[in-house]
């Protein structure tokens, strides 16, 4: 009743504070005395005038739509300008009647003793000004103040930053309606702010003693509120908390910040994208829009994580049709419902097919007619490819060639093949297969008027099969966390910073360049396992156990961007560099291709890698692990929801 009937409430309360203001401006003019003088004769007539002027004024200045739960300063403001206005219409309203009325009538209409102290007009304000913020201000306190549940069942909080965004924060936990946390305190590094108080709660010290402050005053969760921190920031304050089982959320950016207001349901854990991340891409968006803007775009491995980011992030430049590519069915059902819902005046078109099949391939293409083709479609996981070298070969090499080929013959302006870092000295039949198709690639590039671009980069956070989503669920069913070596180092990236530097690349050179994403600092495996663990709120090697279990065929401790004696030079990009590659000989790479491709489907798995070897002189092929481990047979490697996973790519 209260929620459906709240106008005419809210405006009869409106109406007797008027009411309650006039009297006590009324008390206060004559001290409380003389009531027999202007109760009925002055008090009742002003009475009738100032409640209807003050009900339209605060009605045309849209006080009785706010929401009094939630009053601010800003709210009190406008209360005591509604006020004013009501006030000096309510004094003009007053003089021109009784002017008026003297002229009529020779008698005044209201003071007819002469005898109002005029005073009155003012105190009214101050009253009405007074009654109607202390209204609202109650209703704050009610929601605020009047918390259900014993306060030991509430989390504990500290939050760090005591700036804007951690006040807004501590409102907003202060006025929850089911009430889960109690703030403790706040950390700051400004001089200013220290030991002060914001809304009863004090600014205990510096960021740096937040390890210290967690353990004495028992800190369930640690909150985050400095919507510019970077990842070096983060990741510090998680490192000294290490060890303590404390969990750590953020606050939205700060564009979410001003878009509306800081609510705990929008405040989310702190991932390990916030600790390894960077700072936001720098994109040429004239450049990307010139090439996809009303054109036609394919991408292969559409349903993959970087293929359909891919996806997302072309499809923010309108093109005139999006066409996925994609031999994972529901994979791509998925993508395009989301593509579909999100980008309603993008034409999406849907096609299940396998890059190997060059018939179907060619149909699409002669259909559909793109410009642009990004070709994220491969296969990924190093120890699958070491002892399924066959699929490797017929899908990495196999299948970029029949994209290439195709879409040379159909007309394509430009290609752009996504690679891998693991192409560099490769020591898996993955980083080889993927090597060997940049060599078609590039060859391809000096022999068709298609431009072939080819982008190299590293792992990606959170891909489908890769470490992070492993470790989570590992974590997840209570440990242990396996890592293979203690040494083990990735760069890492970011989908969708991976996916908008390709979209860069792909609008530089001429063709047949191959482009590296800088990719930062290198990232040991055991320091992200125990920073996932540290941010799930467990302790490592306390409540989950780290365990290493021994590298895996084809894996290298440590990830190379270039050749040796061959080095990566600058672009217009500062984080896109090129590689100076060497020139290779088109007929052996084709020969080598064709033999590859015989031998993809035979039982010799050592005869392939042997192969690969040969087109590949860096690779040094693993023969021990030519075939698959036979169940039961010792060492066998550890299942897949005990081991880290070796790339993340597609």
């Amino acid at each position: 009743m209260v929620v459906r009937h709240r106008m005419p409430i809210v405006v009869l309360l409106h109406a007797l504070s008027f009411a309650l203001a006039l009297l006590a401006a009324f008390a206060l003019a004559y001290n409380f005395r003389r009531f027999h003088v202007w109760l009925v004769d002055l008090f009742v007539p002003l009475l009738v005038l100032t409640v209807p002027i003050k009900l339209l004024v605060f009605w045309g200045s849209g006080q009785y739509r706010g929401s009094w739960r939630y009053v601010g300063l800003r709210d009190l403001l406008g209360v005591t300008s509604s006020a004013l206005t009501g006030s000096f219409v309510l004094l003009s309203a007053y003089f021109i009647l009784e002017n008026l009325w003297l002229k009529l009538f020779g008698t005044r209409l209201v003071d007819r003793e002469g005898v109002l102290n005029q005073s009155v007009f003012l105190l009214d304000w101050f009253a009405t000004v007074g009654l109607i913020s202390a209204a609202r201000v109650l209703v704050r306190l009610y929601h605020e103040e009047m918390r259900p549940g014993p306060v030991s069942d509430l989390k504990r909080v500290l939050i760090i930053g005591a700036q804007d965004t951690g006040e807004a924060l501590l409102r907003e936990i202060l006025r929850m309606q089911d009430a889960r946390y109690v703030c403790v305190g706040f950390l700051d590094d400004e001089v200013a702010q220290l030991h002060g108080r914001i809304h009863g709660v004090e600014v205990l010290g510096r960021t740096e003693e937040v390890s210290d402050l967690c353990a004495e005053l028992k800190v369930d969760e640690v909150f985050i509120a400095l919507p510019h921190a970077t990842p070096k920031n983060i990741r510090a304050l998680v490192e000294r908390c290490r060890g303590l089982g404390v969990q750590f959320r953020t606050v939205p950016p700060m564009a979410d910040v001003i878009a509306g207001r800081i609510q705990v349901s929008q405040v989310r854990e702190v991932d390990i994208t916030d600790l390894l991340g960077r700072e936001p891409v720098w994109l040429d968006l004239d450049k990307i829009g010139a090439q996809l803007r009303g054109r036609r775009i394919l991408v292969t491995g559409a349903g993959g994580s970087i293929g359909s980011e891919m996806c997302r992030q072309v499809a923010r430049f309108q093109p005139e049709r999006l066409i996925l590519v994609e031999q994972a069915e529901n994979n791509l059902f998925e993508i395009d419902r989301e593509l579909r819902r999100t980008f309603p005046g993008v034409c999406v078109i849907p096609y299940i097919a396998d890059i190997v099949d060059r018939a179907r391939l060619a149909g699409i293409l002669r259909r559909e007619k793109p410009s642009v083709v990004f070709h994220a479609a491969a296969h990924k996981h190093v120890p699958m490819m070491e002892v399924n070298p066959g699929e490797a070969v017929k899908n990495n090499i196999g299948g970029t060639m029949c994209v290439a080929d195709v879409a040379a013959e159909a007309g394509v302006e430009r290609v752009v093949m996504i690679s891998t870092d693991k192409a560099v000295n490769p020591t898996s039949v993955m980083g080889c297969s993927k090597r060997v198709a940049e060599m078609y690639v590039q060859g391809l590039s000096e022999r068709a008027r298609t431009q072939f671009v080819t982008v190299r980069f590293g792992n990606v956070l959170g891909s489908s099969g890769s470490v992070v989503p492993i470790f989570k669920q590992q974590i997840a069913e209570g440990g242990p966390v396996t890592v293979t070596h203690a040494e083990m180092t990735r760069y890492f990236m970011t989908i969708p910073e991976a996916s908008q530097l390709v979209l860069q690349a792909g609008t530089m050179g001429q063709g047949g360049e191959i482009y590296v994403l800088h990719m930062g600092e290198p990232v040991k495996i055991v320091d992200l396992a125990r920073d996932m663990i540290t941010l799930s709120g467990l302790r490592p090697g306390v409540d989950i156990e780290i365990a290493f279990v021994g590298t895996r065929p084809g894996e290298k401790l440590y990830e190379e961007l270039a050749h040796e004696g061959e080095h990566v030079g600058d672009t217009s990009h500062p984080k896109i560099g090129i590689w100076k590659h060497r020139v290779q000989d088109w007929n052996a790479i084709c020969t080598g291709i064709e033999r590859l491709l015989a031998l993809a489907d035979s039982d010799d798995n050592g005869q392939v890698k042997t192969l690969l070897h040969a087109m590949v002189p860096e690779y040094t092929p693993d023969l021990a692990g030519a075939s698959p481990t036979p169940t039961g047979a010792s060492p066998a490697p550890a299942p897949p929801s005990q081991r880290a996973a070796s790339t993340a790519r597609k």
